[in-house]
């Protein structure tokens, strides 16, 4: 990562990992590549925990850069006032969510965040077909273009919710 001066100290790393789904690797790369979007001159660990970097140069990420709610992620996560730009800690708060080690309940809140959560988060009809056309895809196992009985079956086996929701009470 460079010399000294890009470094995150040991504390700050302990931390970030205690407040985060992310290993000490995971922060380090993401500092990284977080610094990789800021001017030259704001790439010091201090000014860097600082600086705050638009959606525009966010959105370039190749993660991000092909996902349809791209917008809506990072609107989610910023704690700009303006909801338009990514602080260090916000951009880790976004990789944290999005990853493996994330929790289901930390995931479904933020998936309710970005996708149900106020008027300005409702989803346009174009969002709304991607967002059935990506369940269908994810659930179509061979590929057939409907789903089948025990392809439904597997969806829900992955929702342990389902069975306890799916009850008349009388």
């Amino acid at each position: 990562m460079g010399g000294s001066g890009s470094r995150l100290s040991k504390e700050l790393l302990a931390e970030y990992q205690d407040l985060t789904f992310l290993t000490k690797q995971e922060i380090l790369l993401a500092h990284r590549r977080f610094c990789e979007l800021l001017p030259q001159e704001q790439r010091s660990v201090d000014e860097s925990l600082q600086a705050r970097v638009s959606f525009e140069l966010i959105l370039s990420i190749p993660e991000l850069k092909a996902n349809p709610f791209k917008e809506r992620i990072c609107r989610v996560f910023s704690t700009s006032p303006t909801r338009d730009s990514l602080s260090f800690e916000d951009f880790l708060d976004l990789l944290s969510v999005f990853s493996d080690t994330a929790t289901p309940d930390i995931k479904s809140h933020y998936a309710f965040r970005i996708f149900g959560e106020g008027e300005d988060t409702r989803l346009s009809a174009s969002e709304m077909k991607q967002l059935i056309d990506n369940i269908l895809e994810e659930s179509d196992i061979d590929r057939d273009g409907t789903i089948n009985l025990s392809e439904f079956q597997h969806v829900i086996s992955r929702s342990p919710d389902f069975a306890s929701s799916f009850k008349i009470v009388l």
